[in-house]
């Protein structure tokens, strides 16, 4: 066609065919300085997929921030749409997104832990101060549970963590630049060797003991999934092991219900007993690859697995599986197991439909078998002094041991190691001291955030997992948070809607406009009950996975067993 010649648009009417010449491409342009800096922080080799949070990461850590020049620049790199880049990068809490034009955050940003446990201990009061006092020269966010609720209120200066905060605590901590996490003494590689460690480990990788062997005695022992669901771990094992390979394995470090630190309590003191026990697990399943997912909360325990998992590599240890230590970037549903999969792909953690389960169709379309740290964390143990020594542990019909998380109005929160089974006025009088001075017990969280809120009345009944199915309730993690007298139950409520409000991935309505509108609902003076109840039980009914199933759970306890919370 010459340029004289005419074409018909799409109205049927003829035009010129002449056009304006485009002179760039479509879209967003690659910065020549932003490649540059990128290069600098990820090298000038290929990419791979399934690490694009850990590329986000490492840029966030050298600038501080993602600015849009660099997810741009990112995309190219990884020759993804920026969108794809753009909705991962926005998707997780700890990644602050500068837009283009606007000036970068300041250089320390400030967390306040606004847990159950936190607000119980002035929180709230201490978030208005830092921003009266610090506000001009850092960044003050509220921010979801830490995993240190023994130690509230928390605040985190970047990644050092300041335990029972106040407000000079952290002006001292800003002045002197202590924005660096703080790793405590712990045991390391040759002192856990010292112990006998990894005597069992050696002994399944010469054949002296069978996989079978192992996944029978963990079965005799009625180990179960510590992280919250309570599946038989021998069984789960037996399960993933069944299914052809090539398999992989992840362990869930991400504890973040509100309330939860036992994790974090094992990680800090004796990781080499979870290592172990995961490096045991990898080897019965025949997984290529041990994935160990932790939640970015966790700044000193990432230091302390990235230096033991070097020394175990250097000893050989994990010669049969190779090791991977992923980090998370602050969003809760990844406690979720097939959403936590997603992160670790380097996509959103939106949880998956199913049936599949992930021990059949798990991590990049393989069976995948997934753990908790505590869980592994009794492997050892159990083989090694038999399985009748960790099940003959236990009352009230429930069998073993258990690390609860005991926070709120106790004179001495912290993990307590208790039979399971116990119960929470056990665990108040004979494990933490009592109730703190003025305080009287009137009410406590079995589960954490979503395993409900009961009354003092009903604190001689067992904590173990099916024990609850009564009173509507679960203990989930063992996470228990005491309540008292001087405590505003339909705030406690409130504040954990407003967490799961935020929590919530998106992706199904009754979750995301859910949370949302009972939220709306009960900061009203005058609940609607009828209206809460109802919306409570499609929450429940319809929501793809347990962040929106159990959310509802603390409100219905609140209208259940506190009526004199609507009195007049």
């Amino acid at each position: 066609m010459s340029l004289g010649d005419t074409v018909v648009n799409r109205q049927g009417h003829p035009g010129s065919s002449k056009k304006k010449a485009r002179l760039a491409p479509r879209g967003r342009q690659v910065q020549a300085t932003a490649r540059d800096e990128l290069d600098k922080v990820l090298g000038t080799g290929p990419l791979r997929r399934d690490l694009l949070i850990e590329y986000l990461h490492l840029v966030h850590d050298r600038h501080g921030h993602l600015s849009a020049e660099h997810l741009v620049a990112l995309a190219e790199r990884m020759r993804l749409a920026h969108s794809e880049v753009y909705e991962v990068a926005s998707f997780y809490a700890h990644f602050t997104l500068v837009k283009e034009g606007q000036p970068a955050p300041q250089a320390i940003t400030l967390r306040v832990c606004d847990s159950p446990a936190c607000e119980m201990a002035d929180a709230s009061r201490l978030a208005q101060e830092l921003e009266e006092h610090l506000g001009a020269r850092v960044r003050v966010l509220r921010a979801p549970c830490m995993g240190r609720c023994d130690t509230a209120p928390v605040v985190a200066v970047n990644q050092n963590h300041v335990d029972h905060a106040t407000l000079q605590d952290v002006s001292t901590a800003v002045d002197s630049g202590r924005t660096s996490a703080t790793v405590m003494p712990y045991i390391g590689f040759e002192d856990y060797l010292s112990r006998e460690g990894y005597r069992l480990l050696r002994k399944c990788l010469a054949g002296e003991y069978s996989p079978d062997e192992i996944i029978q005695t963990l079965k005799h022992a009625a180990l179960r999934g510590l992280g919250g669901a309570g599946f038989p771990t021998g069984t789960k094992w037996e399960v993933v092991r069944g299914y052809p390979g090539p398999r992989y394995m992840a362990v869930n470090a991400d504890e973040g219900e509100p309330g939860t630190f036992k994790d974090r309590y094992h990680l800090e003191r004796d990781p080499h007993r979870m290592l172990e026990g995961a490096l045991i697990a990898a080897w019965a399943v025949e997984a290529e690859t041990l994935f160990i997912y932790l939640r970015d909360e966790y700044p000193a325990i990432r230091q302390i697995l990235a230096k033991e998992l070097a020394a175990l590599h250097a000893a050989g240890l994990t010669a049969h599986v190779k090791v991977e230590l992923r980090r998370g970037a602050g969003a809760y549903i990844c406690g979720e197991e097939s959403a936590m999969l997603e992160s670790i792909e380097g996509k959103r953690a939106l949880p998956r439909h199913r049936p599949p389960y992930v021990a059949q169709l798990g991590l990049f379309g393989r069976p995948t078998l997934v753990n908790n740290v505590e869980t592994l964390h009794w492997v050892r143990d159990i083989v090694e002094r038999g399985p009748d020594w960790f099940s003959g542990h236990g009352q009230n019909g429930a069998k073993g041991l258990r690390s609860y998380s005991v926070s709120g109005r106790v004179k001495n929160p912290g993990v307590k190691l208790a039979p399971a089974g116990i119960t929470a006025r056990e665990l108040i009088e004979e494990f933490s001291g009592g109730m703190q001075e003025g305080h009287v017990f009137r009410a406590y969280l079995p589960g954490g955030a979503s395993g409900g809120i009961l009354p003092a009345a009903k604190a001689d009944l067992p904590l173990d997992f099916g024990s609850l199915v009564d009173e509507e309730c679960f203990v989930g993690s063992h996470a228990v948070v005491i309540v008292s007298d001087q405590d505003d139950i339909r705030a406690l409520a409130l504040n954990l809607m407003r967490f799961f409000e935020d929590e919530s991935c998106g992706q199904c309505t009754p979750c995301r406009v859910g949370t949302e509108k009972a939220v709306a609902l009960m900061t009203q003076r005058h609940w609607n009950r009828d209206l809460l109840q109802e919306l409570a039980r499609v929450m429940a009914d319809a929501s793809i996975c347990g962040l929106g199933q159990a959310a509802p759970n603390p409100l219905l306890c609140v209208l259940r067993y506190f009526p004199e919370e609507f009195e007049q």
